[in-house]
């Protein structure tokens, strides 16, 4: 079973205005092929799907625990995303929207209008193209070593996508997640690396960082470095998972520092709220007499 908690994984930057070419963009980091949503996807398949959770409970750990983490990066994704097609962020009633006077025209030009239509100006579960994502990028052979080596190279393919993306935008909102989960993508590659170093005696980590930059040079990623985030791998859960420290210890590939399990997830920051869309009817297009229901559970309640 899981357990939500209701903040991100990190304070994102408040958006300036809308972006939504750059959130088309950001998109390839949730449902492409090496978004986040496969990340999810294959590690969770895989921890239902694992043979020997007790003889092989490090491991079992490991993939289970990484997997609850990347749930918390597919809502930090999807949070840029609405953060950069947000037109009133916070705001809790938007006056004076004429459907008449075409107040979506700017979105026919858009490179993904998908989001405007399909969306009400929101995160679609797809990539930068617009296609999709499907279960077919989900890889789950029930081969320990096999899924470990698949995982592996699914974190640096994802690492090269982030770094692209990162150069498509300079919006700093997307740049701020894109630095954090470089980071943290870091830890679960070297922590893949240390599993198959485990099993086979092939030093995995040697051939990190892939592609050949380090995470350093990026400012946004260096800011979460510096707080010792490529250091930790944080256990998500309230008591199990204790055996990660059997695999994820000695030093991190990135400056050679000693790398830690933390009990508990990171501090966070709040959850974005994209705030009231009249011409996408988001929540509504008069949302007042929406509030002042929910308002009357409230007062029914006291």
């Amino acid at each position: 079973m899981f357990l939500r908690i209701d903040r991100l994984q990190i304070e994102l930057p408040m958006p300036k205005e809308q972006d939504p070419n750059a959130a088309a963009a950001v998109q390839a980091l949730l449902g492409g092929r090496f978004g986040e949503m496969s990340t999810l996807m294959n590690y969770m398949y895989q921890s239902f799907n694992f043979r020997g959770k007790k003889a092989l409970k490090p491991y079992y750990d490991l993939i289970a625990n990484i997997a609850t983490e990347e749930l918390g990066h597919i809502e930090l994704v999807s949070a840029t995303i609405n953060s950069l097609l947000a037109k009133n962020p916070g705001k809790d009633l938007e006056e004076g929207v004429d459907p008449v006077s075409a107040p979506l025209g700017f979105a026919k030009d858009a490179r993904n209008a998908a989001h405007f239509i399909a969306g009400g100006a929101n995160t679609l579960v797809m990539g930068a193209m617009g296609e999709h994502w499907h279960g077919e990028y989900v890889f789950t052979s029930g081969n320990l070593i096999l899924d470990l080596l698949h995982n592996f190279f699914l974190e640096v393919a994802a690492r090269t996508h982030k770094l692209r993306v990162y150069e498509m935008t300079d919006n700093p909102v997307a740049r701020e997640m894109i630095g954090y989960l470089l980071v943290r993508g870091g830890v679960h590659a070297a922590a893949y690396g240390k599993a198959l170093e485990t099993l086979t005696g092939v030093e995995m980590t040697k051939m990190l960082p892939i592609p050949r930059i380090d995470n350093s040079k990026i400012p946004e990623a260096k800011k979460y470095m510096d707080l010792g985030f490529h250091r930790n791998l944080y256990r998500f859960s309230p008591s199990d998972y204790q055996d990660l420290g059997l695999i994820w210890n000695g030093a991190s590939p990135e400056d050679g520092s000693e790398v830690v399990v933390v009990d508990g997830p990171p501090t966070g920051g709040p959850v974005f709220d994209a705030g009231h869309d009249a011409a996408e009817f988001a929540p509504e297009f008069h949302p007042a007499e929406l509030y002042e229901i929910a308002k009357k559970l409230y007062e029914k309640a006291k």
